[in-house]
């Protein structure tokens, strides 16, 4: 019944390095568009599904993102998502921004230095590919990321700053120097719970999301107690924990009984399946297109 012992990295690109350098954790929790850089890195051991009571509530559509079956063995069970999405201070922009819910909303002129970005070039690139109208932001080729460039240095000459902690953010959007932001669930409900009228939105070219689950390292031997810690983590209990906490969603499907109708409709998740069939959620990269996504962002920088 003792805790486990924790090891945190400031990002998954970070973790991913430092599990292949050799650091040995048993259970591994990244997001999960990083899965194939564990699995290719030949550091993962299957997970036996069986030995988690909870699986079976885990939503059917969660179970292959980021491809994590290879070969017939699975690598990487899905717990919780979060949504990547839009706020703004309702109170210090136009109302347009209400109707219009957009992420071309990060680019307007007239909030020059009052706008602010996750300091991500997957998440910037990706954006801009969907302000732009592409449809395959993944996988951008070389023309496509030319085409991009022109608003990716907008978006630069019009942030105040990119964040990499998200209390940075929080607190600049609670003073009021910045009335729009890329963000994620759990800064809505900081600033709500501290009564700052912001609303988080769906931008209409699609609502982004990301993903995460656990992984067990190829030299853990620990097995009984390293499934019953993930097992724990998969619960309804904990998935509607998490909820009504921090906002980010669960996919195990029983968490949504657990809290009262009223709170579930004021987090987005009333359909649940519906919501998980219409976000756009992140996806593996190609290393290769990953590469050229850092350069560009980096000289745009």
């Amino acid at each position: 019944d003792e805790m486990p012992d924790y090891s945190f990295f400031a990002s998954d690109a970070e973790g991913v390095t430092k599990v292949l350098a050799g650091f040995k954790p048993d259970a591994m929790h990244p997001g999960g568009d990083y899965i194939h850089r564990f699995i290719d890195g030949g550091v993962l051991q299957p997970i036996d599904t069986d030995r988690l009571s909870n699986w079976p509530d885990i939503a059917p559509i969660s179970h292959n993102l980021g491809q994590p079956v290879v070969d017939g063995k699975r690598y990487f069970v899905p717990d919780g998502f979060g949504a990547s999405s839009l706020i703004y201070r309702t109170d210090l922009v136009d109302p347009s921004y209400v109707d219009e819910s957009s992420w071309s909303n990060l680019y307007d002129d007239r909030y020059a230095g009052r706008l602010a970005f996750y300091d991500s070039d997957r998440s910037a690139v990706v954006v801009a590919a969907l302000v732009h109208g592409f449809d395959n932001p993944f996988s951008l080729t070389d023309a496509q990321l030319a085409e991009l460039r022109p608003l990716l240095e907008k978006q630069r000459d019009l942030a105040k700053f990119y964040w990499t902690d998200i209390t940075q953010l929080e607190q600049a959007m609670a003073q009021g120097e910045v009335v729009a932001s890329y963000a994620w669930n759990q800064s809505y409900q900081m600033l709500l719970s501290e009564g700052v009228p912001v609303k988080y939105v769906a931008p209409k070219e699609g609502n982004l999301a990301f993903f995460e689950g656990w992984m067990i390292h190829k030299d853990a031997t620990d097995l009984d107690r390293i499934y019953a810690f993930i097992d724990a983590f998969l619960a309804p209990e904990s998935g509607a924990w998490l909820m009504d906490n921090y906002g980010y969603g669960t996919f195990n499907l029983k968490s949504y009984d657990l809290l009262p109708p009223e709170r579930i409709a004021e987090l987005g998740y009333s359909n649940i399946e519906a919501y998980l069939e219409t976000v756009i959620f992140f996806s593996n990269l190609d290393p290769a297109v990953e590469a050229k996504y850092e350069e560009l962002y980096t000289e745009v920088l």
